[in-house]
């Protein structure tokens, strides 16, 4: 099994600026792609940001320019730098992973999430 934790969520104000970190746990896993996600309260869940083990990235369009993924392979963490926040980023921030692990081949990994608040 592979463990994702997700912190750094919290309430701040539209202007304002927070870090999100996703940090894997497990034995015998090779991380390939990472993602956050996002899920408001009666909206579908969306891609925020998305990173290969290579270090290519790619952006929701309301995401483009405010936020930066990035991710340190030897510590297992990826993280999400959320500037310039909108009341409408307010949503719970989820972190996936798409893990090669030994035995078990291709398996997709969720968090449980961390909520971030944007008040006007």
């Amino acid at each position: 099994q592979v463990q994702l934790v997700e912190s750094g969520g919290g309430l701040v104000q539209a202007g304002g600026s927070l870090r999100l970190s996703c940090a894997a746990s497990g034995s015998g896993f090779d991380i390939r792609t990472m993602g956050w996600y996002r899920q408001a309260p009666g909206k579908q869940r969306e891609l925020v940001a998305g990173i290969t083990n290579g270090g290519n990235t790619n952006y929701a369009d309301s995401v483009k320019g405010r936020f930066t993924i990035s991710r340190d392979n030897a510590k297992n963490t990826m993280y999400l730098q959320m500037n310039n926040l909108k009341p409408e980023d307010t949503a719970v921030y989820l972190c996936n992973a798409i893990v090669y692990q030994t035995g078990w081949g291709q398996r997709n990994y969720w968090g449980r999430g961390t909520q971030v608040t944007v008040s006007s």
